[in-house]
C-alpha cells in the first residue's frame, strides 16, 4: 500500500493526530482483529493513538535510540532498542573507521536510555504480548530507516504473526528497504527526500513523556469497557 509523493515541500498533514486517522483508514481491513499498535516514541505514539483507535486496537509503546558517530553527532550510524535489538549501518561504520570500544560503550549506554525511558512512559502496566499477534509500527516519519528498522528488529524477536510497518510519509529508498523486512509496508507518501518530518505537518510540536503516557492510558480506558 505505497504512492509516489512528486514534491518535496507540500503540507501533507494538519497534524499528527490527522497522519494516525489517515493511516487508520489504510489499515481497516485489520479493525476488530485484535491487532496490537506500537507507536515509537515519542512522536510515533501520538500518530499510532489515532491509528489504535481506528482499529479497535491495544496501545504500546517501543523506544529506540538513535547511535552517533564520535565527534559526528549529526551523524547516525544505527540505533538499538530496550531489549537491545539494533541496527547498525556497517558502511557507515568502516568509513568513519568506528572503534568496537567506542561502539560497545554507546550501544549500552542508548539501550539503557530506552529502557528507562521506556518503563516511564508504561508505569506499572505491563508490556503488549505480541506472540501470535498482528502488529503495527507507527511513527510520524520515516527518513533513514535506522530507528524503524531497529524497532522491527526487536518486535520479530517476539514473534507476531504479521508485522506491518505504517508511516505516514518517508524517503523512497527507506520505504523500499523497510518493505523487504516486515509483510506490510503502509505509507501513503514517499518523497525522493525528506529534510525534516516536521516540514510537512501543519503543527509539529514537541512531544513529551506527560504527554505519551496520557495517551497510552486514554486509548486503554477507551478499550477497558469491551475487554471486561
Amino acid at each position: 500500500m505505497r504512492s509516489q509523493e512528486p514534491t518535496q515541500s507540500t503540507l501533507l498533514y494538519r497534524d499528527r493526530e490527522a497522519a494516525g486517522q489517515s493511516l487508520g483508514a489504510l489499515l481497516e481491513g485489520y479493525r476488530g482483529k485484535g491487532a496490537v499498535v506500537l507507536g515509537i516514541a515519542d512522536g510515533g505514539v501520538a500518530v499510532a493513538a489515532e491509528v489504535a483507535r481506528s482499529l479497535d486496537a491495544d496501545l504500546d509503546v517501543i523506544v529506540a535510540r538513535k547511535v552517533r558517530a564520535q565527534g559526528w553527532p549529526q551523524m547516525v550510524i544505527g540505533a538499538v532498542t530496550a531489549d537491545g535489538a539494533q541496527f547498525l549501518d556497517r558502511r557507515l561504520l568502516r568509513v568513519l573507521e568506528v572503534s568496537e570500544d567506542y561502539l560497545h560503550g554507546v550501544l549500552e549506554e542508548q539501550r539503557a536510555d530506552a529502557r528507562s525511558r521506556e518503563a516511564n512512559y508504561r508505569g506499572s502496566r505491563p508490556p503488549a504480548a505480541l506472540d501470535g499477534q498482528t502488529v503495527v509500527v507507527v511513527d510520524d516519519g520515516l527518513v533513514t530507516g535506522s530507528t524503524m528498522r531497529a524497532v522491527v528488529r526487536s518486535a520479530q524477536l517476539r514473534r507476531p504473526v504479521r508485522l506491518i510497518v505504517a508511516i505516514p510519509l518517508g524517503t523512497r529508498d527507506a520505504c523500499a528497504i523497510l518493505a523487504a523486512e516486515v509483510d506490510e509496508l503502509v505509507c501513503p507518501h514517499e518523497l525522493e527526500e525528506i529534510q525534516a518530518v516536521g516540514q510537512h505537518y501543519g503543527e509539529y510540536d514537541p512531544v513529551d513523556v506527560a504527554t505519551v503516557r496520557q495517551l497510552l492510558d486514554a486509548v486503554h480506558e477507551e478499550r477497558a469497557p469491551a475487554l471486561r
